[in-house]
């Protein structure tokens, strides 16, 4: 069913009890094309350019839970393309550019907002760091402006200017950058996908690989055993222990990332907001809370909770920045499992294994390549070889020296 006008005003006139489902729940067929571990919005997307861009109908998504259970609907929302490296910019500078038409599309409301994001400086090298990041956006033609203590105010008049430590000098905006609803993009990539005839398995967990001659030849998992051609690994904070069917060893730890959301309150923020010192990130949502977060726990583990250290920190610091805040009650908060790689950067490639293949290590970065990482992975399963823009997201760059450092701290998960 399409939506538009003419479908919201029939439906409205028969009470709203015609509306079809979103997307079908198919029981498992035997064998697929393409079997994809994962129903988040990577795994979604990346069944959803299988079917729009190269035809590939025969796909499953497997998922162990509902559909959105896992990351694509525990994170703050947050989308932008303001990074530096030649690896990562172009990157996601297609994604920004797929989430700018994707509402039209897959034809589903993802309430993607362009709201700008603002990041702050504190000191003249931090400037001068964000100034070097801004050119490099630019040089790839994507938006970046650094803007002055007074511009910052204008936009934002009640941060903290003056704080003792960390005084706001200013800023390094995008304006294309913003929110997008995260639970509806889930919905959306369903919805498209399984329109063009992509079986959509929930409460499917694969608890197996089974390979013959070197290849994987299928998956076992709680609904049976499904057969395939391809198998495409897409399991964010879990990947390590999905590898670990296939005997693959991963260069990632899983780390919890907490996430946070305040109780209504009237518009205020109309941008996203990140702090230059605490790493703790806000933005407002359509509701009125405020959504935010900031580092992640530190300590490995697959729990979808963090811990209260943590929580101080991400409190203390948007006090920081925002003083009027400390009024406001927390409404809730949630955790998400972060498969962080060693150099912060994600992986789309082929494995050792022929018909295999990896999307994982999305750090923090997740949620706003869900679009280009869909696409990317589509294009590296149906060509067997990376696209241009993943050519650098290699899973052997570690081995090679080759790694993608954006914020130059080295091999150190923990640090990205």
């Amino acid at each position: 069913m399409s939506y538009n006008i003419f479908s919201l005003a029939r439906n409205a006139l028969s009470g709203h009890k015609n509306w079809q489902p979103a997307w079908r729940e198919p029981e498992p067929k035997a064998s697929y094309d393409v079997v994809i571990v994962g129903g988040g919005g990577h795994g979604l997307a990346t069944a959803y350019y299988l079917a729009k861009e190269h035809g590939i109908t025969n796909v499953a998504v497997l998922e162990k839970s509902w559909l959105g259970s896992g990351n694509i609907g525990r994170n703050t929302t947050i989308i932008r393309s303001n990074y530096m490296l030649e690896g990562n910019n172009p990157f996601y500078e297609w994604s920004m550019k797929l989430w700018e038409g994707l509402e039209q599309d897959f034809n589903f409301n993802a309430m993607v907002s362009q709201r700008g994001i603002m990041n702050l400086f504190h000191s003249d090298a931090q400037r001068d760091a964000f100034a070097r990041r801004g050119n490099a956006m630019r040089i790839h033609g994507v938006d970046a402006e650094l803007i002055d203590r007074e511009q910052v105010r204008e936009k934002v008049p009640f941060l903290s200017f003056d704080n003792a430590r960390f005084p706001i000098q200013g800023a390094l905006i995008q304006k294309r950058g913003g929110t997008v609803r995260h639970d509806a993009v889930a919905w959306g990539f369903a919805r498209g996908a399984d329109s063009r005839g992509v079986d959509i398995i929930q409460n499917c967990e694969v608890q197996g690989i089974k390979m013959e001659a070197g290849k994987v030849v299928g998956v076992e998992t709680s609904r049976g055993y499904i057969g395939c051609n391809k198998l495409a690994l897409c399991a964010a904070g879990n990947s390590s222990e999905v590898a670990a069917m296939a005997d693959m060893k991963l260069p990632l730890e899983s780390h919890v990332l907490q996430a946070f959301v305040s109780e209504g309150l009237k518009p205020y923020l109309d941008t996203v907001v990140t702090y230059g010192v605490g790493h703790f990130y806000v933005s407002q949502s359509d509701k009125g809370g405020l959504v935010f977060g900031g580092d992640i726990d530190g300590y490995n583990s697959y729990a979808r909770r963090g811990g209260l250290p943590t929580v101080e920190h991400v409190i203390e610091a948007g006090v920081s920045m925002i003083p009027g805040i400390s009024r406001v009650k927390i409404l809730r908060s949630w955790g998400g499992i972060m498969d962080m790689s060693m150099d912060g950067s994600p992986i789309i490639d082929k494995t050792h294994i022929d018909n295999m293949y990896l999307n994982c290590g999305w750090c923090y970065g997740g949620f706003k390549a869900t679009p280009a990482s869909g696409w990317c992975y589509a294009w590296t399963i149906a060509k067997d070889g990376a696209h241009e823009l993943n050519s650098q997201m290699r899973l052997d760059r570690f081995r090679r020296g080759y790694m993608m450092d954006e914020k130059g701290m080295g091999a150190q998960p923990n640090l990205h």
